[in-house]
């Protein structure tokens, strides 16, 4: 068995994209070449996910409680995000659908940046590179992730907002 060395940030992200696959004939290469990592890291990620038991054994389905658990209360302290300058982008966190669709935020936006975005406001430093470029092809994992980002920097009151539509769309899964 291999050493656990810790989550990467992007192993969040793979997990998302199988969640929100929600097929059970997936390949490691469908998966890289949807997400834009290499084979190589995305093995590397399942084995970590595996490891931390995020996956099952076969490294084919996500432990969805876990997800959920580790999402909801571990995020923000392994992966914390702080928002930085004002740039254009995506919007993500509560900026986003679905907790945008709740929550009034004002003048605070949150952003991936990202050169083809149509919102202008505080940028927030992806899980990883790839994702605002996957997120513009899949609501599903657009929504995940911005979901994924409230827990990550939210307030009670958006945390709870996003709670409600993780539990939603992890009850839809496959899993």
């Amino acid at each position: 068995m291999k050493k656990h060395n810790g989550m990467r940030p992007q192993d969040i992200v793979v997990l998302s994209g199988i969640i929100t696959m929600n097929r059970e004939d997936w390949r490691n290469v469908d998966l890289a070449n949807s997400l834009q990592i290499s084979p190589s890291e995305i093995s590397e990620a399942l084995n970590r996910c595996q490891i931390a038991r995020l996956i099952d054994l076969n490294k084919r389905n996500v432990h969805i409680n876990a997800f959920r658990e580790f999402a909801i209360y571990g995020l923000k302290y392994v992966f914390p995000a702080e928002p930085g300058p004002v740039v254009r982008g995506i919007p993500t966190a509560h900026s986003a659908p679905p907790v945008s669709n709740y929550i009034i935020s004002g003048t605070e936006i949150y952003v991936w940046p990202y050169h083809e975005g149509n919102q202008r406001g505080q940028s927030i430093d992806p899980l990883f590179k790839t994702v605002p470029v996957f997120a513009m092809r899949n609501k599903t994992f657009y929504e995940l992730m911005a979901v994924l980002d409230t827990f990550r920097l939210g307030r009670a009151r958006e945390v709870n907002y996003a709670m409600i539509y993780l539990d939603e769309l992890l009850k839809n899964v496959r899993n």
